[in-house]
């Protein structure tokens, strides 16, 4: 009897001191599992110097604020932004890797594309919705309108005579443009160029009767004249450009050809490290340098931070997009 006390009070006192150093390590073990204890990559499918990889830059500095960790911009550009999305959902789901999409790879691309290895709504884990950039529908001076129905009249009394310029088929200064035919009923004849500088130049020059392009592109040259602004493609105003009407609000109930920035990880990754990162993102676009500088550059905030808002509008987005780009009939390989 006294054997069995003796031997269960040794193996008590055994496993109580196990605990105990247990414990006094668990401190140092979730730190050594802290996230991020590594640097973060920050891919961008998109070649380094355009608006898109500014903006990833500005926000990897202040994000590296926020985390404590560096967060490293890797430009992985190609097929519209296709071969950085695919390297990001292939990449191990542990939070290290993440991406600054845009509309095409998170949206339109999957429509676009006949050949597409990763799906925009289920290969990612939804960070943020970082924000949108309007795009704005403008005229050169010598077009006989000044709103959205006087340019329809003029194409309803002269069909498929005015033109668009777009930066290539299938951008979204193409199905923009594409849209608008579907929801006004006018034949805007698409003129596609090889970039968005290609198409302004020939707008200035007159060659060309009309773009949708970005606020930030536009802005100078609405400025000084050079253009004629019709409308924002947003359902709400600019804050850029306050006084300014939208498309929507000129009679065409919810166009919308704006240009959105999420970030994603792989799909699988813990929730917890998307969470941690989700806030990282927040503190960020919430500093007032970060503020001010989006809002300079035209950069609408989005209505919701939370990645749930993202999960949610992602689905919606290539749904939308699908039929439009059905519609215009532009498929790349």
């Amino acid at each position: 009897m006294h054997t069995i006390f003796h031997r269960s009070a040794r193996k008590a006192l055994a496993t109580s001191l196990a605990l105990t150093a247990l414990a006094a390590v668990a401190p140092q073990l979730a730190w050594a599992d802290n996230f991020p204890s590594k640097p973060v990559t920050f891919v961008v499918p998109f070649p380094p110097g355009g608006p898109t990889d500014a903006m990833a830059r500005t926000l990897a500095v202040a994000l590296t604020e926020s985390l404590g960790q560096s967060v490293i911009v890797e430009n992985r550009a190609g097929a519209g932004g296709n071969i950085g999305a695919d390297a990001v959902a292939r990449s191990k789901p542990d939070g290290y890797t993440i991406m600054f999409g845009t509309s095409g790879p998170l949206a339109i691309n999957k429509s676009l594309y006949s050949k597409i290895s990763y799906d925009p709504a289920t290969s990612f884990a939804p960070i943020i919705r970082v924000g949108y950039l309007p795009n704005v529908l403008v005229v050169h001076p010598s077009v006989k309108a000044n709103t959205v129905q006087e340019l329809i009249a003029l194409d309803k009394a002269q069909p498929h005579k005015l033109n668009y310029a777009s930066s290539g088929n299938g951008a979204s200064s193409h199905l923009a443009g594409v849209l608008f035919n579907e929801k006004a009923g006018t034949t805007l004849q698409h003129v596609p160029y090889k970039g968005t500088g290609p198409a302004l130049n020939d707008l200035l020059g007159g060659q060309v009767d009309m773009t949708f392009t970005d606020i930030l592109t536009a802005l100078p040259y609405i400025k000084t004249g050079k253009v004629k602004l019709i409308g924002v493609a947003t359902e709400k105003r600019s804050q850029a450009l306050p006084q300014a009407l939208t498309i929507a609000e000129q009679g065409l109930p919810g166009y919308d050809v704006s240009v959105f920035f999420g970030v994603v990880a792989p799909a699988g990754t813990p929730a917890d490290r998307i969470a941690i990162l989700n806030r990282g993102f927040r503190q960020a676009l919430e500093s007032d340098k970060v503020r001010t500088l989006f809002a300079s550059q035209g950069l609408e905030a989005s209505p919701d931070l939370t990645a749930e808002g993202l999960a949610r509008f992602i689905p919606a987005e290539v749904t939308k997009w699908q039929r439009v780009v059905q519609v215009s009939g532009a498929r790349l390989d």
